[in-house]
């Protein structure tokens, strides 16, 4: 009599067999799983991938050297400032803003304004009003190169300066910076001695402004008010039109003096032949009338 075989069971070392069979199976894909997603990348995401896990070590050795003697500190500064490290900025910034001795600190702003960057104008610009004279004055320079809204905010309270070097350099940096916003800020710090704001006037004025300028002709010596009128003068047709720089050189040709005529027969022979002839024409006869033109 055939009878029905009973299910045969595993036994217990063939059952951890199982077991350790599926752990296996479970930890080799676990380390599959990471390779698959790495695999998904593409070339510029692995590399940003290795850039950041490498960035840390970098960072950590120049915060360390940047934190060190004095002589370490300045030699990274000076090493960040030749390589132009932008990567390296936030170090600078962050040392500027904790602080640290004077050197230190002079070639920090030194090294901002070396990197040009932008994001280290907010750092740079309380030293502007520093009671160290040379850390004003690099301050100040740094802000020129590192640009941005927050340079231009520091440069305008710079105007205000006690010290006519901050003063001056702030002047010229808004008009080269082409901040507009700073105009009237520049009045005032023409009309309180700031010379450097005529040039930085005249090549932000607009029509009116540049006439609001030129009203201060013969009330100011004639050497400063020139600074603003050659800016003026050689701005593009396409920014100031002729007839604001034909009323301007008749303001000069009212003086009627030497200097002035000698400056605008300078202005002539500087004159780009393509720029308008009715100009050139009315700067010719104002140097001829006063004495400085070509008979």
């Amino acid at each position: 009599m055939n009878r029905r075989s009973s299910p045969v069971r595993p036994a217990g070392p063939v059952r951890l067999v199982t077991l350790g069979a599926s752990s296996a199976l479970v930890a080799f894909l676990a380390v599959l799983a990471p390779n698959a997603e790495a695999a998904g990348k593409s070339g510029s995401e692995k590399a940003k991938d290795k850039t950041e896990k490498q960035a840390p070590a970098v960072d950590s050795a120049l915060e360390k050297r940047l934190a060190g003697d004095e002589d370490d500190a300045i030699a990274a500064l000076q090493e960040i400032g030749d390589s132009g490290n932008v990567s390296a900025a936030p170090l600078v910034g962050a040392l500027l803003q904790r602080g640290s001795s004077q050197k230190v600190l002079e070639e920090a702003l030194k090294t901002a304004g070396k990197l040009k960057a932008e994001s280290l104008s907010p750092a740079v610009a309380p030293y502007v009003q520093h009671r160290a004279p040379d850390l004003r004055h690099a301050a100040v320079r740094a802000l020129l190169k590192t640009k941005g809204v927050a340079a231009v905010d520091a440069l305008r309270v710079a105007l205000r300066s006690s010290d006519a070097m901050v003063r001056g350099t702030a002047a010229t940096g808004l008009g080269a910076l082409g901040a507009r916003e700073a105009i009237q800020d520049l009045f005032k710090a023409f009309d309180h001695g700031v010379g450097e704001a005529g040039a930085a006037i005249g090549q932000l004025c607009k029509p009116e402004e540049c006439e609001q300028f030129a009203e201060r002709t013969g009330k100011v010596p004639f050497d400063v008010m020139v600074t603003g009128f050659d800016q003026v003068l050689f701005r593009p047709p396409a920014d100031i039109p002729d007839e604001a720089k034909i009323r301007l050189v008749g303001r000069m040709r009212e003086l009627g003096t030497g200097e002035v005529g000698k400056y605008l027969a300078d202005v002539a022979d500087r004159w780009p032949k393509e720029w308008s002839k009715k100009v050139k024409q009315a700067i010719d006869n104002a140097a001829h009338a006063v004495g400085g033109g070509k008979k």
